[in-house]
């Protein structure tokens, strides 16, 4: 089989989220002391213990989740003998999740990636005063008929198509009252559902451009290394490999689309028939087995699913 592993993003958190890793695993617990260390604060505590409000705020949830994600890559190198260089044809995540991929491929430290996230979350917070901004996802509508409703919607103000997750999902981002008219449009157009998004900024649209330059300088910083497996970039659902180009990526990605359908469909073209999505959640998974039926799906982010994995590479 020719596997794929990707990684989620924002919106897949819950309190609890890793614990069991920790409990289970040495090697899944280093990683959350040493973005605890990074950070100079108890995120973990914030993730096992809550409130959920407190992780759910972006300069949380954006880290914790790639502390999760790392946390299920040692755990299943040390428990499974993976080999991210043997046996992945590629790896991807969705926008934040993209971080978390570099660093499972060994771009970047886990150190390195916890305060990038950190301060990534509050850039794109801080890019926009609250209520100026909002985002929709517009269900039952093909990509290209959301592009024209944006357009149509956005007037003199901004609506851009934030993330193309594929099978009729697409969300839009930009001035709240531009995104309000986009939602009317496409119910107009015939979408089944159009529905305001429960988030505290704009994320992935023009408006957080100050995020992306953040971003610049931040990783202007950061040694990044050449991953051991390709990276299929969020922004040209291409695989990637030459840290330069990484930077380049990784600061259009703040304001530009998440193309994860067609990332998807790229990986699928090129013989991927297995998705294993690392870390909470199984948002990932049931994107991809809309796209592409093709690709089978599974998840690892307990130990269960750990030994699962490890039962079957054993087996083989």
């Amino acid at each position: 089989m020719s596997t794929a592993f990707i990684f989620p993003g924002q919106g897949s958190q819950a309190v609890g989220m890793g614990k069991a890793l920790a409990e289970n695993f040495a090697v899944a617990r280093a990683v959350f002391e040493e973005v605890d260390e990074a950070l100079g604060e108890k995120l973990s505590s914030v993730m096992w213990e809550g409130p959920v409000e407190t992780l759910t705020l972006t300069a949380n949830a954006q880290p914790a989740l790639m502390a999760t994600s790392l946390a299920a890559i040692r755990a299943l190198e040390d428990e499974a003998g993976l080999d991210l260089k043997r046996d992945a044809a590629f790896v991807a995540g969705h926008s934040l999740g993209e971080y978390s991929a570099l660093a499972a491929a060994g771009t970047f430290t886990v150190a390195d990636a916890a305060r990038l996230l950190r301060l990534r979350g509050t850039a794109m917070q801080s890019a926009v005063p609250v209520g100026v901004g909002a985002m929709a996802a517009i269900l039952g509508l093909d990509y290209e008929k959301v592009v024209a409703v944006a357009a149509e919607a956005a007037g003199d103000e901004v609506c851009d198509i934030a993330n193309d997750n594929g099978s009729g999902q697409v969300v839009v981002s930009g001035h709240a009252g531009a995104v309000a008219r986009a939602m009317e449009i496409a119910k107009r157009e015939g979408a089944m559902r159009a529905v305001l998004l429960p988030v505290s900024a704009p994320f992935h649209c023009r408006l957080i451009a100050s995020a992306g330059e953040a971003m610049r300088e931040a990783l202007a910083r950061v040694e990044l290394k050449a991953p051991v497996v390709p990276v299929v970039a969020n922004v040209t659902a291409r695989p990637v490999t030459a840290p330069a180009e990484i930077r380049d990526l990784l600061v259009r990605q703040v304001t530009g689309t998440v193309r994860w359908r067609e990332s998807v469909l790229f990986m699928s073209a090129e013989g991927v028939d297995r998705a294993v999505e690392v870390g909470t959640g199984k948002v990932l998974s049931g994107l991809v087995k809309r796209i592409a039926r093709d690709i089978a799906v599974s998840n690892v982010g307990q130990p269960d699913e750990v030994a699962a994995f490890a039962a079957a590479r054993a087996s083989v």
